[in-house]
């Protein structure tokens, strides 16, 4: 066959296996991987393990030794599938979905677990975020299986754990063992609802750091005799909306972030705590302690030790002018942008892949918040990584979640395109 012909054998086999990948993607929303803690990783790996030697891979189960989130109670079990010409096992071409899903928050009118299809949409927690990204790319290579045409190189799908708190016991355990690596690996393709017709280059850093106040505890009737944590945590808030905000407000990255407001840097505060629990009885007291978890996003155009000073220059201001006010500042992580070049072979075909499935030429965009791709390319090395998958970006998290029938299907089209071009078929 032409390429353009079996091309369109593929596309017409993959419209005929809907139901199929529908079902599988039910399949995957009914086992409750919620993050945390860490639920039923096992039973989602053997899942898509057991879909994926049904295909025709090799597969192997990865779990995260040594990593203190990896325990008897909440084992973190990634999965790999490969899938190998027998006469060269190169390009070779990794397709990554993560099956962990956040809490699921209060406000669903529907199962959240039970995977229900209704008015062209199935919805559960992950249906968007993101196993049906898992089971597009899965179906995609399948229906190329399928039809008869055999890829060069080797096709490899992972199912790991552990994105939605930082991937380090997921895709950051895989790229520091060599299971994702430039050695031996060409291309990678996360399957992210970044929105089904957009390609994803990279992210915006994070820089999530804790800031500890001490004081000084008294009588709650006589708090002029104790110093209030709180209080002084506020000053820290107030300063930091009053000067950093904005500063950072003014700077604008290169990037295509989206959406556009994400071009800027920002600073959120994510939780804070201080005093006496609020559950149970009370005492009069001055808090003598208080804690506050920041999330500030920035640039590529930041430098990473220059974003870190500025918040300590904040803290030391106040301390100098304030000899009551104590802290401790404590880093919780730091991810630095990545981006994929747009001219680079993955980019281009992943966007004319996309085009001619949907008719238009996509946007090439960032991402707001970092996903893995920061471990492919930072620990992995490798330097064509994108997103790219079905599902509304603005519905992750969300309740109700619903990933669009019509998106899952065009999503997996343009992978088994991409995958036929990258690695080439006979």
């Amino acid at each position: 066959m032409s390429g353009c012909g079996f091309e369109q054998t593929v596309l017409n086999r993959l419209e005929s296996m809907t139901g199929e990948m529908l079902e599988f993607l039910q399949e995957l929303i009914r086992i409750p991987t919620v993050n945390p803690p860490g639920e039923n990783y096992r039973a989602c790996a053997e899942l898509i393990g057991e879909r994926l030697r049904e295909f025709g891979y090799e597969v192997s189960y990865i779990q995260a030794e040594g990593r203190p989130e990896h325990t008897e109670l909440h084992p973190r079990v990634n999965v790999v599938g490969s899938l190998q010409n027998e006469l060269s096992s190169r390009p070779l071409l990794h397709f990554n979905g993560h099956f962990d899903v956040v809490p699921l928050g209060d406000g669903w009118t529907v199962d959240p677990f039970a995977g229900i299809v209704r008015d062209g949409k199935i919805y559960g927690r992950g249906a968007t975020d993101q196993k049906a990204g898992i089971a597009a790319s899965i179906y995609a290579v399948e229906a190329i299986r399928r039809s008869g045409v055999t890829l060069r190189g080797t096709v490899e799908q992972s199912g790991t754990v552990d994105e939605e708190s930082g991937g380090f016991a997921g895709m950051a355990f895989l790229a520091e063992h060599g299971h994702v690596n430039r050695d031996r690996t060409d291309f990678v393709i996360i399957t992210e609802p970044l929105n089904v017709d957009r390609v994803c280059l990279g992210h915006r850093g994070v820089y999530w750091f804790e800031v500890r106040t001490l004081g000084r505890i008294a009588h709650g009737s006589m708090p002029f005799l104790g110093v209030s944590a709180i209080s002084k945590m506020a000053d820290f808030i107030a300063a930091v909306e009053r000067d950093l905000q904005p500063a950072i407000s003014q700077r604008v990255t290169a990037m295509p972030v989206e959406p556009a407001g994400a071009r800027h840097p920002s600073i959120n505060v994510n939780s804070i705590s201080g005093g006496q629990l609020t559950a149970g009885l009370q005492t009069p007291c001055v808090a003598d302690c208080c804690q506050a978890v920041f999330d500030r996003r920035f640039l590529m155009e930041e430098p990473v030790a220059e974003v870190m000073q500025e918040i300590r220059d904040i803290l030391d201001g106040l301390q100098s002018r304030d000899a009551d006010f104590q802290y401790e500042l404590k880093d919780l992580m730091t991810v630095r942008p990545v981006m994929t070049d747009p001219q680079s072979r993955l980019v281009t075909t992943m966007a004319e892949a996309v085009r001619d499935v949907l008719g238009f030429q996509p946007p090439l965009i960032a991402s707001p918040g970092t996903y893995d791709q920061k471990h492919v390319m930072r620990l992995g090395m490798v330097d064509q990584c994108i997103a790219y998958g079905p599902g509304i970006l603005d519905l992750s998290h969300q309740p109700d979640e619903y990933c669009r029938v019509d998106h899952l299907v065009s999503a997996s089209k343009a992978m088994a395109l991409a995958a036929m071009r990258l690695l080439g078929s006979q």
